[in-house]
């Protein structure tokens, strides 16, 4: 699988000078695998990967969205693809409940008046909208599997695991962890994972002024890795306030703690490969 990050912001886009090493663009990440492309998240990122599929020619796509805060919906009335009748495109999203209509509802509501000058109906890409609940496994397509599980946010969100090929990524995004309570419902889904992309928004040091915001720390993501036995860590959704001399320290005490950890950077391509199997 090759992964490759759009958007590693998190709460609101920061494109200041202070920001250009790790970027300012909120959530986006891009997976292909055996040539089909899935999406996680439609933050401002989305935008430059749109433009990276009419460049590329690609005409299908799959979106799968962790929850609907600005933060992580913003870019997708400026995804381009969505716009062009040739491109078709499944959006997913396992968070909502019944009582708010689904997901194509509240992707309509943010391009509604008086929030955006034109309405979701005037993207004429092929569009299905589909929502599950959060926790739900099942095959994406024939050969890729998508275990899901519920996250500890306001207004909820979810985690993603994909595995294919003998491969594994997980993208949990957007939850609160309780201190010395270690998450069952994340260490059931990363187990043995390959790459976690995780929640860094704060420090523990930072953590206890933010309790109740929904996010956790690069420290407790190195915790879950180590009790989960995942292979890598890619520390995501940067605080807007921690600028680039901020995150290099962060990536240098997590290398410490965790050598295969890195700081996720806007641009930057990531491969993942099986686990190659230990000889009897």
């Amino acid at each position: 699988m090759r992964i490759s990050f759009w958007g590693v912001r998190g709460s609101i886009a920061c494109p200041a000078k202070t920001h250009l090493r790790y970027g300012g663009n909120t959530s986006c990440v891009e997976l292909e695998l055996g040539g089909r492309h899935v999406i996680f998240d439609a933050g401002t990122g989305i935008r430059t990967l749109g433009a990276s599929f009419m460049k590329r020619d690609l005409r299908n796509g799959t979106l799968l969205l962790s929850h609907t805060h600005w933060d992580h919906i913003q870019g997708f009335p400026f995804f381009t693809p969505a716009f062009d009748p040739k491109h078709s495109f499944r959006i997913l999203a396992g968070h909502l409940p019944a009582s708010v209509g689904g997901i194509r509802t509240v992707l309509a509501g943010q391009m509604a008046e008086p929030n955006f000058p034109v309405p979701l109906e005037i993207m004429r890409g092929n569009l299905a909208f589909e929502d599950f609940q959060a926790g739900d496994r099942f095959n994406l397509f024939p050969d890729v599997v998508v275990q899901t599980a519920p996250l500890n946010h306001p207004n909820g969100a979810t985690g993603y695991r994909i595995e294919h090929g003998g491969a594994s990524v997980c993208y949990v995004t957007d939850t609160e962890h309780i201190p010395d309570k270690p998450d069952q419902n994340i260490l059931g889904l990363v187990e043995g994972a390959d790459l976690l992309i995780y929640d860094c928004t704060y420090s523990d040091d930072e953590f206890n002024a933010k309790v109740g915001w929904g996010h956790s720390t690069w420290q407790e993501a190195v915790r879950l890795c180590k009790r989960a036995n995942v292979r890598r860590l890619a520390i995501f959704h940067h605080d807007p306030d921690h600028d680039d001399r901020f995150m290099r320290k962060v990536e240098r005490a997590a290398k410490e703690l965790m050598p295969t950890s890195f700081a996720a950077r806007e641009g930057q391509t990531v491969l993942v490969k099986p686990r190659k199997s230990k000889k009897s």
